[in-house]
């Protein structure tokens, strides 16, 4: 008895305290964010006054706009900070060069054509790029892509070489629903439309086979061209390196890939005295926080939005998640800078594969509303804007693309997956009673479509398929006819598709506003000032937005998101949300490659 007494009130006492530490840890990490979203608004960097070499780290991945998060202030700078901040410094004298950590295992196509058109301009204004790679060590060419036209590489002389090419995988689970009775049932417009392939197929279809093979193909086309016109060799000797890898460091170098081999110390030893007597590596993010001088030009409102389009705000957790474009947020920021009668233009970057069909309308139509109040909008893709992030871009009154960007995918998919006979293998059994019309229970996943079910559903779809080929067909003044072949879902780049009249140009952020200034108006070198919609919190409204949640509450959610961000995790839910989705989807699914 007396044992069973120290253990209850020994686990009683256990429980309190450590509950207390708990308290305690969440207490101290709480006020350390504080203390990191105050230093990071009042943070002023005492740059050297003259030999910067600016310095930028490719191997930790970043997101192309910067997070809608209000802790975003922590995370690496955004691609398009990024551009935004070597534009800013090839005005400055004191910035001489810039040094870059090479990412080692390949990046988004995109990003990689965004990063490598920054550094050409870069060292268009005189000043020189020099890079380091532990390795190229994976077999994607987009890391390299991205640093190539450096004037220096240097690579640690006992790392290999690795770029092959592109790769990209697909996992089909129609095999794995029928072992377990489970029947996907889906509707897609039309053969290219495969983003439903992956629940109702084993393998690739021919037509998805033939599409994927196709964009891969013409963004390895690009990154070989480029790569050759960097390293001032011909396209056969750049195809050799990668169809004969991996590669030593040694034989890189004898191949005119690698120009030197050393540790990163002494690359960026020889990056400073490149820069002069005297210089300092300054990293690109402090130079970014330094504050830009006051100026009155002509504005020019920047939209970003990335990652899936729904409806409603799209906003993150006060924890941060995965990004996601608002239907509700992107139209008012639209609108609010269409009203504003200091923009003379709006530019809205897009990095999506789509989403909901009702969100992307909702944006289309806030497009529309802004051509109407007189703005010009011009959008710029980045790594994707397919299906429903092409529907957005459509009535633009200019569209520039990556090379490498993937778009298209003009098609409509949607659908169900019954579990009615995972249930009763199970020994589960679920009715249902509904009243009305017979449609009641045509989202439900514990039966199948009824033929007039499954019939209203498609001809749903048929109507948005519809409305959406006719939409581009305006937008992009084409014959409806010429939509309709070039639609059917498929996945085009951004390459294939200028030469289909799907986009205006080739180009990057920097380029977006180039045509942005034109249409308003702007002299070419005029200055602009670029005002973000909305405008970034700062570190202590990061803070206070914060503590509209309880104590208790901001724990368990950052527990929640801890869990979320496990890769796994973010691969299941976004599976469950393709299948649960209960509108009409504007979709696209196309891998990176890499």
């Amino acid at each position: 008895m007396k044992q069973f007494w120290i253990t209850f009130f020994g686990s009683i006492f256990g429980v309190i305290v450590g509950s207390v530490l708990a308290v305690i840890v969440f207490t101290i990490m709480l006020f350390s964010l504080f203390a990191s979203a105050m230093s990071s608004a009042e943070k002023e960097v005492a740059l050297p006054v003259d030999g910067i070499v600016l310095e930028l780290d490719l191997r930790t991945g970043r997101l192309d706009s910067p997070s809608s998060s209000p802790f975003a202030f922590s995370e690496p700078l955004s691609v398009v900070d990024v551009v935004r901040t070597l534009e800013r410094a090839e005005a400055d004298e004191r910035v001489q060069g810039l040094f870059i950590r090479a990412n080692e295992f390949g990046m988004s196509p995109a990003t990689a054509e965004e990063i490598r058109t920054a550094i050409t301009n870069f060292q268009a204004s005189g000043r020189f790029v020099m890079t380091h790679a532990q390795g190229f060590e994976g077999t994607s060419l987009t890391g390299y892509y991205a640093v190539a036209a450096s004037d220096e590489i240097w690579l640690q002389d006992t790392a290999s070489f690795t770029p092959a090419g592109l790769a990209a995988e697909i996992t089909f689970l129609g095999g794995l629903f029928d072992q377990f009775d489970a029947v996907p049932q889906f509707e897609q417009f039309y053969e290219y439309k495969n983003a439903a392939n992956q629940y109702v197929e084993t393998g690739l279809t021919e037509a998805h086979r033939e599409a994927m093979t196709s964009y891969m193909t013409s963004i390895y086309d690009t990154a070989v061209a480029s790569i050759a016109d960097d390293r001032d060799q011909s396209v056969t000797d750049i195809t050799g390196v990668f169809e004969t890898a991996p590669h030593t460091a040694e034989t890189a170098q004898e191949a005119g890939m690698i120009d030197r081999l050393g540790h990163v110390v002494e690359a960026r030893e020889a990056a400073l005295a490149r820069a002069g007597a005297g210089s300092s590596a300054v990293s690109i993010y402090d130079y970014a926080q330094a504050p830009a001088d006051f100026s009155s030009a002509p504005v020019i409102a920047l939209i970003e939005g990335q990652g899936a389009i729904v409806t409603g705000s799209g906003a993150a957790g006060p924890f941060g998640g995965t990004d996601m474009i608002g239907g509700d947020a992107m139209s008012e920021n639209i609108l609010a800078a269409a009203e504003d009668s200091n923009v003379r233009a709006i530019v809205i970057r897009v990095d999506s594969g789509g989403g909901s069909a009702i969100a992307s309308d909702q944006i289309w139509h806030a497009v529309i509303r802004a051509r109407e109040a007189g703005k010009p909008v011009v959008i710029s893709m980045a790594n994707a804007a397919a299906s429903g992030g092409y529907y957005l871009a459509a009535p633009a009154d200019y569209i520039i693309a990556h090379a490498t960007t993937i778009t298209g995918s003009i098609g409509v998919l949607g659908g169900k997956v019954d579990l009615s006979g995972t249930y009763a293998r199970l020994g589960l059994n679920t009715e249902s009673v509904s009243v009305g019309g017979e449609y009641a229970t045509a989202f439900s996943g514990q039966q199948s479509w009824t033929e007039s079910q499954r019939e209203a559903y498609r001809t749903q779809m048929e109507d948005i398929y519809e409305d959406f080929t006719s939409r581009v067909a305006d937008g992009r003044d084409l014959p409806l006819e010429r939509v309709l072949e070039i639609a059917r879902g498929r996945v085009w780049t951004g390459a294939q598709a200028l030469d289909l009249g799907l986009v205006d140009e080739i180009g990057g952020f920097r380029d977006a506003i180039g045509a942005a200034k034109e249409l308003a108006g702007i002299a070419p070198e005029g200055e602009i000032r670029l005002r973000r919609y909305p405008e970034p919190l700062t570190g202590f409204e990061a803070f206070q937005q914060l503590f509209g949640v309880s104590a208790d509450s901001a724990e368990a959610m950052a527990r929640m998101n801890a869990l979320m961000d496990l890769p796994e995790v973010q691969a299941a839910v976004e599976a469950r949300q393709q299948m649960d989705a209960r509108g009409v989807q504007l979709r696209s699914t196309a891998p990176q490659p890499r």
